[in-house]
């Protein structure tokens, strides 16, 4: 292999070890093009890269009948780089249509027709039977990562942030240090989650959860699970008190009263090829703080009642609107239990973050958000409701309920041709605070107050219950009152 074509396929090797969603990774797929930044559309790149990479390949083989045993040391190794680009890149329209028809059939393993052809041509580029059968799961894993990080929409800058976070979540920075030594570790590093009520936190998490690395099934001819069932969410609002323990770690029949049968908790229930999302992780009681601490150690837990110690096999992804740090300060949440659950912390952003940004996220989200309630992609609607918005939107509003509201914003503009804009939140406590110091508020408005103020920083009733001690009814009551009201006073004013 002469100079030029090694510096060619060590370029190749960078491309491949790179996080498809970096900036470095563009700059490295252009040059290898031989094309200038932002000449062309990434899809343009690819394909150019992909005739190089070809043509590359086909010139070695002329100059040699037989690479893999002309070759040897690092250029034998960069060959194989090359392999490996163009073996994963052909079979992409493969991989596609395999991740959608396994969404499709959900739990059931789909049949892969095409691992033979891979696997072939993994053998007879050199590679031993064992690390063909890794390779061709960690092609998909790859794909998959791709597929569903890529399914987080936005061009704005901390957008892009939060999908190149994701993909060094799954894989870390370096892919080879991954595939050298962590493909089957990763339930080792669990992951912290943090944003506002709304921002996509779940749709972060799952991107995770379903990339995981799965082996492939020889003898079935699948992979050994769906990814489909690799993902668990708990979102621990939902629960009172004294369920949260049940739904974490399972409970025998008879351990408490009401216990009338034996429930497996979705630490048991999770895949050791898949991981678990413990949404609201804020909220969690410092004695549930202790028994999760003791699995992430030990990977060990015990259902309620009973005495069997059961082994957890999955990943921990962890989430919370909560400032975790003032939680600390006050003895809320164990800072040993922090510092284990916090392998990588991963920030979502605001809708506001987001758009301030670049002013076209609200454009390219209502595409999306559009073509998942019609069902098909409809621009004329995009364009119609973008105008209702931008014509009616408060200047400089928030979004305090970020995409979940934006989602209803257009379901409501869908109904009736309007939306009811929420009091933005700096004006709100402005107002609020304004009455309370002129003493204008009863015990009831203050209360009503208080809880609508908790309701849009927290996002579920449920929450604000907990922090309140009311009842879920009755924070509703108050919510709806106050709002209502204050909906009321906006009309006169107007």
């Amino acid at each position: 292999m002469n100079g030029v074509d090694r510096e060619f396929f060590v370029r190749i090797k960078k491309a491949i070890t790179s996080n498809p969603f970096s900036s470095e990774r563009q700059m490295v797929d252009r040059e290898l093009a031989g094309l200038p930044t932002g000449a062309e559309s990434d899809d343009n790149v690819l394909e150019e890269l992909l005739y190089r990479v070809s043509h590359k390949l086909g010139e070695i083989k002329k100059k040699m009948d037989h690479p893999r045993n002309a070759l040897g040391g690092e250029d034998l190794q960069l060959y194989k780089y090359g392999i490996l680009f163009d073996l994963f890149h052909s079979f992409r329209p493969e991989f596609d249509a395999l991740i959608t028809d396994q969404i499709k059939c959900e739990d059931d393993s789909c049949r892969v027709t095409f691992a033979g052809d891979i696997l072939r041509e993994l053998a007879a580029a050199g590679f031993s039977h064992g690390d063909s059968l890794r390779i061709l799961a960690l092609f998909y894993q790859m794909r998959r990562a791709f597929f569903f990080i890529r399914s987080i929409f936005g061009e704005s800058t901390c957008v892009q942030d939060l999908r190149k976070s994701l993909w060094n979540n799954i894989f870390t920075e370096n892919i080879a240090l991954y595939e050298a030594y962590l493909w089957n570790r990763m339930e080792d590093f669990s992951t912290m989650l943090l944003g506002q009520t709304g921002t996509g936190k779940g749709l972060a998490a799952s991107a995770i959860g379903r990339s995981g690395f799965i082996p492939f099934d020889e003898k079935k001819q699948c992979f050994a699970e769906s990814f489909a069932k690799s993902f668990i969410s708990i979102n621990l609002s939902q629960y009172p008190e004294q369920l949260i323990e049940s739904e974490l770690f399972g409970h025998k029949k008879g351990a408490f009263t009401g216990a009338i049968e034996s429930h497996h908790g979705v630490l048991s229930r999770c895949s050791p090829f898949g991981a678990i999302l413990i949404d609201e992780i804020g909220d969690v009681s410092i004695p549930i703080q202790i028994k999760l601490l003791q699995v992430l150690q030990e990977r060990k837990f015990t259902a309620v009642g009973s005495r069997r110690v059961e082994k957890f096999q999955g990943r921990v992804i962890a989430a919370t609107n909560q400032p975790l740090i003032e939680l600390r300060k006050k003895g809320r949440f164990r800072e040993d239990f922090y510092y284990r659950l916090c392998s990588d912390v991963i920030e979502v952003p605001s809708l506001q973050q987001r758009v301030k940004e670049n002013p076209e996220e609200i454009t390219i989200l209502l595409s999306f958000i559009i073509e998942r309630i019609v069902g098909r992609k409809s621009p004329e609607l995009v364009s119609e409701i973008g105008r209702t918005i931008s014509r009616h939107k408060p200047a400089h509003y928030s979004w305090p309920g970020n995409i979940r509201e934006l989602e209803q914003c257009v379901r409501q503009i869908l109904l009736n041709g309007t939306y009811k804009w929420q009091q933005t939140d700096a004006n709100q406590s402005s107002e609020f605070l304004q009455q309370i110091d002129q003493g204008e508020l009863s015990a009831g408005q203050l209360l009503a107050g208080y809880c609508t103020t908790l309701y849009r920083r927290l996002g579920t009733f449920e929450a604000v219950a907990k922090v309140t001690k009311l009842d879920r009814r009755t924070v509703k009551k108050h919510i709806v009152q106050f709002e209502s009201k204050h909906a009321q006073a906006i009309n006169a004013a107007e």
